[in-house]
């Protein structure tokens, strides 16, 4: 992470509790961290497009909480990043744990009757997400916060690797793309923190085209958000697969993966 912001915009001094490595409204005088905020666009659109077709297919419900969940946390990081405002902090990192809460529901619940709800893990994750959010308003250290997204993302993993190796092993590939999609993004975060002297200082060296490209913390933002939107693709996958649809990834435009289902169900 950076030190103190080291120029002031159109949205003043930074209130956040962090602020991270890429130099504050160098590109524009009204977005303090220009590429950190644009790279949000990935968690943002694709995500809307899930929903809509989520909801076109008339797929659960969950699964299109899924989606927008995760369009909220693009919008989220959007917001703070292009204000570096406390309030909008907030607005980023409480929408990682809901969303992931609704991710760890789907997963753990995809061998279950078709419509069904069940409250208890649904009142657990509620329970959890509530703490979370009255400790980490009281206790403001990013350190509980990441510790708390991390829990989670663990339990995904263990989840769907046990899945993938023991249930429904074609999937593999879409599993393991996902998590190593994210674990890249994951590497690339701690590098940014732990290196940030250094990318600031290659970055003057560079013509600011190519210097965009050491913004590691907006890789951070494609590549976990590539590795999410995976990740329900996988989630869906698994669940129409056990209701006995006819799900298969496609590519739109030949490249963006999408999940098409059939409208009736095998036999």
């Amino acid at each position: 992470m950076a030190p103190a912001a080291d120029r002031q915009g159109y949205w003043g001094t930074p209130t956040s509790t962090l602020d991270w490595c890429e130099e504050n409204y160098v590109v524009s005088f009204y977005i303090a961290e220009f590429w950190n905020t644009v790279s949000n666009l990935i968690m943002i659109l694709p995500p809307i497009y899930g929903a809509l077709q989520t909801f076109r297919n008339g797929l659960e419900v969950r699964y299109l909480l899924s989606f927008l969940g995760l369009a909220a946390v693009g919008v989220g990081s959007w917001c703070f990043h292009m204000t570096l405002q406390y309030e909008m902090q907030l607005l980023d990192e409480l929408p990682m744990i809901y969303s992931c809460c609704v991710f760890v529901y789907c997963l753990y619940e995809c061998f279950k009757q078709e419509n069904a709800v069940n409250y208890l893990p649904i009142a657990l994750l509620l329970f959890f997400s509530i703490i979370v959010s009255v400790v980490y308003l009281q206790w403001k250290e990013p350190v509980f916060h990441q510790v708390m997204y991390a829990v989670l993302v663990a339990f995904l993993v263990f989840r769907s690797v046990f899945i993938v190796t023991w249930v429904y092993p074609w999937l593999r590939a879409l599993c393991y793309t996902s998590l190593s999609v994210f674990l890249l993004g994951f590497v690339l975060w701690n590098i940014d923190n732990i290196v940030c002297d250094s990318l600031r200082a290659t970055r003057q060296r560079l013509p600011p085209v190519v210097g965009a490209v050491t913004q590691l913390h907006a890789w951070w933002h494609i590549l976990t958000g590539l590795g999410s939107y995976l990740h329900i693709l996988l989630s869906l996958q698994i669940r129409t697969t056990y209701l006995k649809y006819r799900p298969k990834v496609k590519f739109l435009c030949g490249l963006w993966p999408v999940l098409h289902v059939e409208s009736q169900k095998m036999s």
